[in-house]
């Protein structure tokens, strides 16, 4: 027996707003009266259908978009794959970073390149309470053990690092002392920070800045020979190959890629970049910030590209 199909636009409406309501009904009280906010049927004559958005995101609460924390870690930081990007927070935030995107990179997984690994301090009651610095010293000590070709670590924190105020940057100081320079990167990327992982893009922008390039020796011999023809591919995370395919096409017009970040990027790559002749930009949104840096330190200028479409 065939059901029958609402015809008209006031049956299509009836249908959707009983949806809702079935929807609504798996909620408790106070979080479907949250959750109704965020669905509603369009009525004629309105511009939209008033759902509410483009609110911060409740730390602890899964959202359909990403936070300041994926915004670093999931976009900007994840993909450099010889470093390893420790989740310092809770399990959850690091799992979803861990599951979300795909980078495709070059390498061996847990020997030189660690991409598809999560790494996480795993936050327990008693680490908000005490403080997690000690702990994420000890996970520091054990990477340097196990992962010893690791060209790097980064520090992602999540919200509860944020709130309860874990001196991440002391921390890093002091390992990177005791591993003779090692670049460790503390990145404020808490989600709570930004409505978005916009923020997060900044964020991490600025921990490139503060911790890669002002740490660059000026006096120091490049580690190739320049060319008039470096460029560097800023924001392409290599989502599917589309990097590698765009850095062949950019070779054979006669340029050399000198870097490519963050997919199937490394730190060598990051901290070549400054020496680029010129940075060529695919995703704006994410790191238009440290272009427009680099323009200004480095007297280096960018432009937006891409080689989608026919």
């Amino acid at each position: 027996m065939s059901v029958s199909q609402p015809q008209t636009v006031e049956e299509i409406k009836a249908r959707n707003k009983e949806l809702i309501a079935e929807v609504l009904q798996v909620y408790p009280e106070k979080t479907a009266k949250r959750r109704a906010k965020h669905l509603n049927v369009h009525e004629a004559g309105k511009s939209d259908c008033g759902v509410k958005s483009n609110l911060k995101s409740v730390p602890g609460v899964m959202t359909i978009r990403g936070c300041a924390y994926a915004g670093s870690k999931g976009v900007v930081w994840g993909p450099i794959k010889d470093m390893i990007h420790i989740s310092h927070g809770p399990v959850g935030c690091g799992q979803y970073s861990w599951a979300a995107r795909r980078n495709y990179y070059i390498g061996t997984t847990g020997i030189d390149t660690f991409v598809t690994m999560q790494f996480t301090s795993d936050f327990q009651e008693k680490d908000i309470v005490f403080g997690g610095d000690k702990k994420l010293a000890k996970i520091m000590d054990e990477i340097q053990e196990l992962f010893p070709l690791n060209n790097g670590i980064t520090v992602q924190s999540e919200c509860p690092i944020g709130l309860i105020g874990d001196d991440i940057e002391a921390v890093s100081k002091v390992k990177s002392k005791e591993y003779d320079g090692k670049t460790i990167v503390p990145v404020r990327c808490e989600g709570f920070r930004g409505v978005s992982q916009s923020l997060g893009h900044h964020i991490a922008n600025d921990a490139v800045r503060d911790w890669v390039f002002d740490k660059l020796d000026p006096n120091a011999p490049p580690r190739f020979e320049p060319s008039d023809y470096d460029v560097a591919i800023i924001g392409d995370y290599n989502i599917g190959g589309d990097a590698w395919s765009s850095r062949i096409l950019l070779e054979e017009m006669g340029l050399r890629v000198i870097a490519q970040w963050s997919g199937d990027g490394s730190l060598a790559e990051l901290e070549a970049t400054p020496k680029a002749k010129l940075n060529v930009l695919h995703c704006y949104r994410s790191m238009n910030y440290i272009s427009r840096h680099m323009e200004e330190k480095y007297g280096i200028p960018w432009c937006e590209y891409n080689f989608f479409g026919p």
